[in-house]
């Protein structure tokens, strides 16, 4: 999800220290949420093989199930960062999840 590895002594207040029998010897830093989408993005489009702007209407619903099961509409601007790699409207992705979500019978 795009995490960096760092030396301990480089860690900050964000930072997670792993600890090894009481010593810390790693430090990871976690990428922002919206970067994580990026990388989501990202990962998908080589999953699928080609951009997700490519795929058809049906892979791309599958696409945004498995973008809100992962919550990447919880991030700020999530629908729009979505819709732009999708190359529909927030409208349809709006549409997807509610398509979805009335099939669940939420």
């Amino acid at each position: 999800m795009g995490a960096e590895l760092l030396g301990p002594d480089q860690a900050q207040a964000d930072d997670v220290v792993l600890d090894w029998e009481g010593e810390a010897v790693l430090a990871v830093r976690l990428p922002q949420l919206s970067d994580s989408l990026d990388h989501v993005l990202a990962a998908m489009e080589r999953r699928h093989g080609m951009p997700l702007a490519e795929l058809d209407r049906k892979t791309k619903q599958g696409v945004v199930r498995a973008l809100e099961a992962r919550g990447a509409f919880s991030v700020r601007h999530g629908v729009e960062t979505v819709a732009g790699a999708l190359g529909v409207s927030r409208f349809t992705v709006y549409n997807y999840l509610n398509r979805e979500h009335a099939a669940q019978g939420e």
